[in-house]
Formats: structure tokens, C-alpha cells, sequence
């Protein structure tokens, strides 16, 4: 039996057939919720709060795998993948990193109106008085090198992809995964030398929430490179068809691009 059949006759056996409606939006949007309600009770000093984020994140990645693997068995066992299915999936992604757009959009929008303006309750300057903020030519210049370095390294492993050189598009797509890996060590090394912490002032609260959700990008973007370069491994992609990978270079460029402007408005800008 080959490996194709054994796959198909082991979905036949799974409580929600591919032919169904999947069930996994929704049970994402549960989890989702349930982990954003349990970090709300870990911040009101709930006592079981913490094992509650354990169980929900626990089951929000388990349902997020099952999704993902639901979507390989669809494009690459069964073909459903169709040129119009592409089309909504691209489309979906675009949507997506739009709605990430605004979402950054407002942060921004709020470091703007706080340094523009700066309350009387920070001294009325910007940053307030006795913050020892971040050189733009410290750390923070090492990990945009570093996003720079990354967005061409991927950009070349596809380039590389779409001529049919797997090998070197699989050494392409390493080498990002490790420069994400070794931005997010170089931002934790930038965090736990900082001076100060997100409860100082406003200005604490806007950097850290800025940076920090970044990071939570990056290690989402690197996670999906992740699962393409495993998939690039089995060879689930072909120089037509490649979705989920055409897909997750958009987002890290996006991850990218949100960097630079985090980069010159709050670095060396805002400082």
C-alpha cells in the first residue's frame, strides 16, 4: 500500500471527514478566546489562572495542528487544492495581514499621540526623565541587520524553489528559520539588559508592547517556516503549487517591514 492510500483509509477512520465542513475554525476562535480570558484572570490574581493558560494554549496548538494537517492531506494527497481554492487561501492571507496592519496601526498611532503631546504626568517631555532608553545603534541595529539578512535569504530560497533547485531553497529556508531564531535570542538579551520595565511609565508600557508583540510575530513567522521546510522535506510543494509556503514568506516580509517602522519610529525617532 502506498503512502497516499494509507493516508486516505486513516482519514476515513477520523471523527470529522475532509468531505465535512471543517470543524477547526470554530474550535480555533474557542480555544483563542478561552486562552485570552485565562490571561485576564492571571492578571487579576486569579489562583488557578495559570494552570487555566497551560489547558487552553495546550489545546488552541493541538487544534491549530490538526488544521494544518487537515490542509496538507487536502493539497497534497487529495488535490482539492484547486486554482480557485488557491485564489481564497492567498486572498485569506492578504486579509489577514491587513487586519495585523491596523493592529500595529494602532500602536503606533498611540506612541505618536503620547510622545507628540507628552502629559504633564511624565514631565511633559518625551522620553519622560529618568529613562535610560535604548541606542538605536546598539542592539536594536544588530536585529535589523539581522531582518534584513533574513528577508533576502528567503526571497532567495524561493527564487531558488520556483527553478526547481530544492536543495538549495531547503539551505535557504534553514538559514531564515535561524535568523529569526537568533532575533528573538538578541531581543531577550535587549530585554534583560533594559533599565527599566514595562510598569515604568507610559513610555515603558508602549515599548515593550511594541516590541514584545513583534516577537510574538517573529516566533509565529519562524514557526511556519518551520512547517514549510519540513513539507519542502517531503516535497509537498511543486513550482505551481505552493500556497502554504508562497503564504508564509508574505507574512515574514510583512514581520519585516512592521520591524523597520518600529525600528526608526521608536528607536531612533522616539528617542
Amino acid at each position: 500500500m502506498t503512502l497516499k492510500n494509507k493516508v486516505l483509509k486513516g482519514l476515513e477512520q477520523q471523527p470529522f471527514h475532509l468531505a465535512n465542513p471543517s470543524p477547526w475554525p470554530m474550535y480555533t476562535s474557542l480555544f483563542t478566546f478561552k486562552f485570552l480570558l485565562s490571561i485576564l484572570l492571571f492578571f487579576h490574581n486569579y489562583s488557578y489562572a495559570v494552570s487555566y493558560i497551560y489547558f487552553s494554549l495546550f489545546f488552541l496548538l493541538y487544534v491549530i495542528c490538526n488544521w494544518f494537517y487537515n490542509i496538507v492531506i487536502e493539497s497534497t494527497f487529495q488535490g482539492n487544492h484547486t486554482k480557485k481554492v488557491q485564489f481564497g487561501l492567498k486572498m485569506g492571507m492578504i486579509l489577514f495581514i491587513c487586519s495585523e496592519i491596523m493592529f500595529f496601526f494602532s500602536f503606533f498611532w498611540c506612541f505618536f499621540h503620547i510622545s507628540l503631546a507628552p502629559s504633564i504626568w511624565i514631565g511633559s517631555i518625551w522620553p519622560p526623565a529618568g529613562l535610560k532608553y535604548i541606542s538605536f545603534l546598539d542592539i536594536p541595529l544588530l536585529n535589523t541587520v539581522i531582518l534584513l539578512s533574513s528577508g533576502i535569504s528567503l526571497t532567495w530560497s524561493h527564487r531558488i524553489f520556483l527553478n526547481k533547485k530544492l536543495i538549495d531553497a531547503f539551505n535557504g529556508l534553514f538559514i531564515t528559520i535561524l535568523w529569526g531564531l537568533f532575533f528573538t535570542y538578541v531581543q531577550s538579551w535587549e530585554y534583560n539588559s533594559t533599565t527599566f520595565t514595562i510598569n515604568d511609565s507610559v513610555y515603558g508600557s508602549i515599548f515593550f508592547t511594541l516590541t514584545g508583540f513583534h516577537g510574538f510575530h517573529v516566533i509565529l513567522g519562524f514557526s511556519l517556516l518551520i512547517v514549510c521546510l519540513i513539507r519542502l522535506l517531503f516535497k509537498h510543494f511543486t513550482a505551481k503549487q505552493h500556497v502554504g509556503f508562497e503564504c508564509s514568506i508574505w507574512y515574514w516580509h510583512f514581520v519585516d517591514i512592521v520591524w523597520l517602522f518600529l525600528y526608526f519610529i521608536v528607536y531612533c525617532w522616539g528617542c
